[in-house]
């Protein structure tokens, strides 16, 4: 049998600017990599581009006098209440410095002792030690100050209520913060509300307007059209947004299907194999020791090519070594399991010989493998060519 399964490789390519040409960039810099390593390639195999590069190549860029100015014309009020942003200096805080400049007052509830995709603002532990139920409790920064103190972030040494705080006021927008769990808590300091979290965003906005809000938008509303000739994403908006410098942020890339299926055409024509391919962000796993979720793009991969749909249909080999074949072992063995693989249902779902195989979605598992194959550092490689990933033990 071949003993290698799936093989990830992250890709280096020249540093992508506004105007490339990023399909031709893209297959030429795998088929560089495939004639340097000897690389053969098979139907199925996968490219994958991060989205950071697909909004360069793009230009999707838009300033923080475009930010606010969307926000002035569309809430056309001096406050406004921000519920749920996330502690983040690279995904939020230049987005944040755009929202205040088009303000003179913003309440800003915080979620508590986490945001949404797990950065902490202090150890949970401290709840059942200051006798705190955040599910119920609702503190004015005064209050917060004086039950948890001034804890900082322990990995990025940053505290965000400060942080943000004066972020705030260099624009002449006066914060006043709140730390509660139930988006609702906003509501009796402002009726004009921009939901800033992401996955829970759609769910808030309609409990804010169900419970007496006048006028709610989410991130994903700001931002979906050039203003004074800027970038914008029509579906995400800020969603998905990067610092680019201190007065500017990368949105989420745009048109990304046709760029996928323009860069399948490519990639089939120069290698002969069927390849798929996809656009990525940021992957979906959980850091045990930060306990950072990840996951602050809107989706993991906003394209992908039909080959991708989907979701992985296995079976568990443990299983079947422990219940259906617990009597052999060597060669018997493994010639049951690859009989089992060979002629497996064309769905699992329910079966116990499936359990405890992943039941997530092929683009979240492969963006995922992706994120973490590239890295969001100096690796220099925004492309990632797996191979094997819908190889099986029978094959």
């Amino acid at each position: 049998m071949r003993t290698i399964g799936t093989v990830s490789r992250g890709v280096r390519c020249p540093v992508i600017r506004q105007g490339d040409n990023l399909v031709q960039i893209v297959t030429d810099a795998v088929l560089a990599c495939a004639q340097e390593q000897n690389i053969q390639f098979h139907d199925r195999d996968i490219v994958a581009v991060t989205e950071a590069v697909v909004a360069r190549s793009q230009g999707n860029y838009a300033s923080t006098d475009a930010i606010a100015a969307d926000c002035r014309a569309k809430f056309g009020t001096d406050t406004v209440g921000l519920t749920f942003p996330i502690l983040s200096r690279n995904r939020i805080a230049i987005c944040l410095k755009g929202i205040a400049r088009a303000f003179k007052k913003a309440y800003i509830l915080l979620s508590y002792p986490a945001d949404e995709v797990g950065n902490h603002l202090f150890d949970e532990d401290l709840l059942d030690e200051k006798g705190i139920d955040p599910w119920k409790d609702v503190l004015d920064e005064a209050r917060y100050r004086e039950v948890f103190g001034y804890e900082k972030h322990p990995f990025t040494g940053v505290d965000y209520v400060a942080y943000y705080g004066d972020l705030f006021r260099a624009e002449g927008c006066e914060p006043v913060f709140l730390f509660g769990n139930d988006v609702r808590a906003i509501l009796p300091y402002t009726k004009n509300v921009l939901c800033c979290d992401i996955h829970s965003r759609l769910r808030n906005k309609r409990r804010l307007l169900a419970a007496g809000a006048e006028k709610v938008l989410t991130l994903s509303d700001v931002m979906t059209a050039p203003v004074n000739g800027s970038g914008y994403n029509e579906t995400y908006g800020l969603l998905g947004s990067n610092k680019a410098t201190e007065d500017t942020v990368k949105l989420f890339p745009r048109d990304c299907q046709a760029f996928v299926d323009q860069l399948q055409r490519s990639l089939c024509a120069a290698t002969g194999a069927r390849l798929e391919a996809m656009v990525y962000g940021d992957g979906a796993f959980k850091d045990p020791v930060g306990k950072i979720w990840e996951l602050a793009d809107p989706v993991v991969s906003p394209a992908y090519t039909a080959g991708l749909e989907g979701q992985p249909n296995e079976l568990k080999l443990k299983y079947l070594a422990d219940n259906d074949f617990a009597d052999l072992s060597g060669e018997a063995l493994t010639a049951a399991v690859k009989e089992s693989i060979s002629h497996k249902d064309a769905d699992l779902k329910g079966q116990m010989s499936s359990q405890g195989t992943t039941p997530r979605r092929l683009t979240d598992l492969i963006g995922s493998l992706c994120d973490l194959t590239s890295g969001s550092g100096d690796k220099g490689t925004p492309i990632v060519l797996i191979q094997g990933y819908f190889d099986n033990f029978a094959k």
